[in-house]
């Protein structure tokens, strides 16, 4: 994946040049709206960069009856977690706040308490499951939103 965005880079990088700051945060701006929609969706369905599906939670011991479960990270795609940041030599998208420690946790499979709020809970290895990555699509997006704003005129 990162020889991926090294590539990406170093071929945006001389046609977005020749535009304006004001033409290449536009353009960035594009390209932040995109990726993050697609984070979206693809964290909706559950999925991984490379496509695999993420594994499944663990069963519970205890279930309540009647417990309503949301599926996994149902919040962490909402716009206000997921944010995008342009400017006019970058696009990031990026999971802020108090949801980032979940997001980290997650992404690289890490160990973490069950419950972080209580000391005396158990820690627990968390499966990976890749909540910010870029896809095949992604690349070809992105490339697409480029193009289209250098050939829209200087």
């Amino acid at each position: 994946m990162s020889d991926d965005l090294n590539r990406l880079a170093t071929w945006a990088a001389p046609l977005l040049a020749g535009l304006g700051p004001a033409r290449r945060r536009a353009a960035m701006v594009q390209v932040s709206t995109y990726l993050r929609r697609s984070q979206a969706e693809r964290i909706a369905a559950q999925r991984n960069p490379d496509g695999t599906p993420y594994e499944a939670r663990k069963p519970r011991l205890r279930n309540k009856k009647g417990a309503i479960r949301r599926t996994m990270f149902e919040k962490l795609r909402q716009a206000k977690r997921l944010r995008k940041t342009a400017t006019a030599d970058s696009a990031t998208v990026s999971i802020g706040g108090r949801s980032a420690r979940i997001a980290r946790v997650h992404q690289y499979g890490l160990r973490d308490k069950v419950d972080w709020r209580r000391p005396e809970t158990i820690s627990v290895k968390y499966a990976r499951r890749e909540l910010l990555g870029f896809t095949a699509a992604d690349e070809d997006a992105i490339i697409d939103l480029v193009l289209h704003h250098i050939t829209a005129g200087g």
